[in-house]
């Protein structure tokens, strides 16, 4: 898998961070180091190092951050909410791989923990990458469900068992960015390419056997930007934390527009 720490159009300094020093006594002390950058104060970026105290600390990168957050340096900026690696907020580069930190654990790191926001992002502050352009993509797949005829009155809109399970895998995506953000196809192409979390969100519909719009998805992706670009790197795949397969379900989606020209 590619690795790469360094957020979109930004350079850093190591030696102009601040270092944070673990209390006396401490003995099992774990440094994080941690990427800084505010635009409005006209300053390049840095890395700060804080010496946590993991007696004193829970046992997720997130635990440490908000340890950090809370005990050390409030101005620390990151997203954050559910703390069970179900709302994607804490998507972050975590030791050169794309992950939540709440779902990521210390123990699992060699050496320094080294964190930076999700790479070839603009940052917004500190670890909070601008996500506007990645949700814009997500919405620009149409991800609800399209009908042309009228649901049965009082009914919901029934699928078989198997149907449904053609869409369990895919809805679990939560939006964390991690697969998008990983994929060197993006990075270069993030302007016309879709990516990979935008593409599984138009799969999950695709072969959804409720929706009505099948033939208006395809001929909407059949192009050579934003479905082409995927050369199937496999980044996606490993980097997502909910174990999702977004680098097939393009492949599935080239295959279903093969089908429909032959």
């Amino acid at each position: 898998m590619v690795q790469l720490t360094l957020p979109k159009n930004s350079r850093y300094n190591d030696s102009l961070g601040r270092v944070y020093k673990a209390p006396a006594g401490a003995v099992r002390v774990k440094t994080f180091k941690v990427y800084r950058f505010d635009p409005a104060s006209g300053e390049n970026p840095r890395i700060d190092s804080y010496e946590i105290d993991l007696d004193r600390c829970g046992p997720m990168v997130l635990d440490a951050l908000l340890k950090v957050k809370n005990e050390v340096d409030s101005s620390l900026t990151f997203r954050r909410s559910c703390r069970e690696g179900i709302c994607g907020s804490c998507a972050m580069n975590i030791d050169g791989t794309n992950t939540l930190a709440c779902t990521k654990a210390v123990a699992e790191v060699k050496g320094n923990v080294n964190i930076f926001p999700l790479p070839h992002m603009p940052v917004v502050k500190d670890l909070v990458p601008d996500l506007s352009h990645f949700y814009t993509q997500y919405a620009s797949v149409k991800p609800w469900l399209q009908t042309a005829t009228a649901a049965t009155p009082g009914q919901e809109r029934l699928q078989s068992k198997v149907d449904q399970e053609k869409v369990d895998r895919p809805s679990a995506c939560i939006l964390c960015a991690c697969c998008s953000t990983s994929c060197p196809s993006y990075w270069w192409n993030s302007e016309r390419y879709l990516g990979p979390a935008a593409l599984l969100a138009a799969y999950r519909w695709i072969v959804d056997s409720r929706d009505e719009a099948t033939a208006e998805r395809l001929d909407e992706l059949d192009d050579t930007f934003k479905l082409y670009r995927c050369h199937t790197i496999m980044n996606c795949t490993e980097a997502c934390p909910k174990d999702l397969n977004p680098a097939k379900a393009i492949a599935d989606i080239k295959k279903l527009l093969v089908e429909r020209r032959t």
